[in-house]
């Protein structure tokens, strides 16, 4: 990737309740294909009040009904290559350039994602995982990417919620549960939850996942 190449497009909103401490907590959210940086941005009156949240667009047009993507897929939970690596290295550069724009806490930094997006935030909070404190991911799965080596034992201290819908049609419920089961085998504090919706973050589920976001901010274990 080129490190010239410009910083992804984004949406910065600010927290609506300030804290007395210099650096603020953080969520990153990660829209699905075919949307851009406004499409999860309406959850933010939904978090946790003290959280400055950055939304960015995905670097490629997807040519199939508009918006962006982070990748072309060669199969079912195996990205093409080339569009997978330009996204995260570029993804891996915003986080790091957000960090330090928006005065962003590293130890109370989240991601939170949707579909596409949820794989880009597993992607790079498996192999950067003392990077987060948590990671939402909602309808998605860890993607399968050739020559990537997850740090399944490196996630003591940080947490994962996993949501996804039982009557998805996109994203069966049964990769949600092969996800779920990976993570049987880590050292992370995760949960996993089955909402009986589609392929969407329901009422119920935002609810729940804000609330544990708001836990680990407060210092507890969830």
């Amino acid at each position: 990737m080129n490190q010239n190449e410009p910083i992804l497009t984004h949406r910065q909103i600010e927290p609506r309740k300030a804290g007395d401490a210099d650096l603020r907590p953080g969520v990153i959210l990660l829209h699905g294909r075919g949307a851009d940086e406004e499409d999860l941005a309406g959850l933010a009156g939904y978090l946790d009040p003290r959280l400055t949240i950055i939304s960015p667009r995905a670097p490629f047009r997807f040519e199939y009904g508009g918006g962006y993507t982070w990748y072309d897929m060669d199969d079912i939970g195996a990205p093409e290559p080339d569009m997978f690596e330009n996204s995260y290295q570029r993804l891996t550069r915003f986080i790091h350039h957000s960090v330090s724009s928006y005065r962003i806490d590293p130890q109370r930094l989240f991601l939170l994602g949707f579909s596409m997006g949820t794989m880009m935030a597993y992607a790079v909070a498996l192999s950067m995982p003392r990077l987060f404190r948590g990671v939402v991911g909602n309808s998605g799965f860890v993607p399968q990417v050739e020559g990537s080596t997850p740090q399944w034992n490196e996630l003591s201290g940080t947490g994962f919620f996993i949501a996804h819908g039982t009557f998805d049609p996109v994203i069966p419920v049964a990769m949600g549960r092969r996800t779920r089961d990976l993570f049987k085998q880590s050292n992370a504090e995760w949960i996993y939850r089955e909402y009986p919706i589609g392929h969407e973050i329901s009422q119920e589920s935002l609810q729940e996942q804000s609330s544990w976001i708001t836990q680990l901010l407060n210092g507890k274990s969830v």
